[in-house]
Formats: C-alpha cells, sequence, structure tokens
C-alpha cells in the first residue's frame, strides 16, 4: 500500500531498529551490554540477570526505569555503557538518505536512548544533517516512551500538531499513545505486517522503499 501522508509535516522517528536494520544484530549488543551491567548492579547470574532485564522493560518501559527505582542507579553512568559501542554493524544507506531527504517539514528523532547514543548512531548513518533536533530520554525527563506524558512533553517542546505528524517505530506498544493523539502511526521491522493492532495505521518491513513511494505534501 502506498501512504498518503499529504497532511504530514513533521516527522517523528525511533532510532535503534527502526533507522537501521533490526538484522544488523546492533539491537542485541545494546542487549548484551544492558545484562552485563545488571549483573555488575545487582549481583545475579548472567540468565537472572536478563530475565530481571526483560522485567524491567515490561513494568517500567524501559530497563533503566527498574534500576533507578530499585537500585539507586545514576542515568548517566548506566548511558555510558553504550558510548564505546563499535558502529561496524551499521551500514549507510543511500536509499534511506534520499527517501528522508525528500520530507517536507520538520524531522526529528524520539528516542528512549540518550542523545550522545542518538548521535553517533546518526552519524554513522550519514544522517545527522537530515534532522532537526533529538528528543532523547533526558529531555522526557527520563519517562520514556510509551508514556502518554512523554509525547505530551515532545509536543509542547517543539509545537507538534499531531494531526500533522507521523511516528515511525519498530515497537508496536509505543505507537499507541501517538495514535490517541492524532498522530499517524507507522509500524517498521521485519515484523510488522504480522501486526493486528487498531492503533497501526501503516506497517512496512523496510522503511526507505516505503518513504520514498509514500505520497507527500508538495512543496509550495
Amino acid at each position: 500500500m502506498i501512504a498518503d501522508l499529504r497532511h504530514v509535516d513533521t516527522w517523528l522517528f525511533d532510532l535503534d531498529n527502526t533507522l537501521y536494520p533490526a538484522e544488523s544484530g546492533f539491537m542485541g549488543e545494546i542487549e548484551r551490554r544492558m545484562t552485563a551491567y545488571v549483573q555488575k548492579v545487582t549481583g545475579l547470574g548472567r540468565d537472572d540477570a536478563y530475565r530481571l532485564q526483560k522485567q524491567y522493560l515490561a513494568d517500567y518501559g524501559l530497563t533503566l526505569g527498574g534500576l533507578v527505582e530499585h537500585h539507586g542507579v545514576d542515568p548517566a553512568d548506566f548511558h555510558t555503557i553504550f558510548h564505546d559501542m563499535s558502529l561496524e554493524a551499521l551500514a549507510h544507506d543511500p536509499e534511506l538518505v534520499a527517501a528522508i531527504e525528500r520530507l517536507p517539514g520538520r524531522r526529528l528523532i524520539f528516542t528512549n536512548a540518550d542523545a550522545v547514543h542518538a548521535e553517533r548512531v546518526l552519524g554513522r548513518l550519514g544522517l545527522t544533517h537530515l534532522f532537526d533536533d533529538i528528543f532523547d530520554i533526558g529531555s522526557a525527563d527520563y519517562v520514556p516512551k510509551p508514556a502518554r506524558a512523554t509525547f505530551e512533553k515532545i509536543n509542547a517542546a517543539h509545537g507538534i500538531d499531531p494531526a500533522a505528524a507521523a511516528f515511525f517505530e519498530d515497537s508496536e506498544r509505543n505507537l499507541a499513545p501517538a495514535a490517541e493523539l492524532g498522530m499517524t502511526t507507522i509500524l517498521v521491522g521485519p515484523h510488522a505486517e504480522a501486526s493486528t493492532a487498531p492503533f497501526v495505521r501503516y506497517k512496512t518491513a523496510k522503511l526507505a522503499p516505503f518513504l520514498a513511494q509514500a505520497r507527500l505534501k508538495e512543496a509550495a
């Protein structure tokens, strides 16, 4: 289906597993580092630390939420574990660069990661110059998506009219509050087509061709 996005003038993009394919394996290294951090903080073995990590993710929307609440972790300390990650798994995609470049209006990153990680990934992908700003977990006062308050915060910070905004995400549940607020929602990734969630407007396995084919507002 060719998406009709002629009403959109603000483009919100999640970062990890959205602007690069999940098949890259990059997120796997992020998860391994989180598990190791949970081990260090709690003294648990790897398997138990992994289970706790996933439990905190489910309960708080972010592993960090549980670590702060139950273990007094400093968010800044937690995020440093990602700042020296190799970016070798991420590839520059000229098709994606061209597809995002044609989008009219503002383009914003909306991520539960921190700004340093987002800037490193965007730089590696060759997308830095195409985005107006990064709304990271710090911008959200460490309240992650899918909290409705965080969506309201980005809307207020950037004067976003939800009816004229599109949000691209690989996490289905993060699209629910966006839809409630009136945004056009697009689920991205290898499992997107299987989604039956009523709040998902469009689904695509690959971001670049979806954007390249979409109907957009004509330049004034």
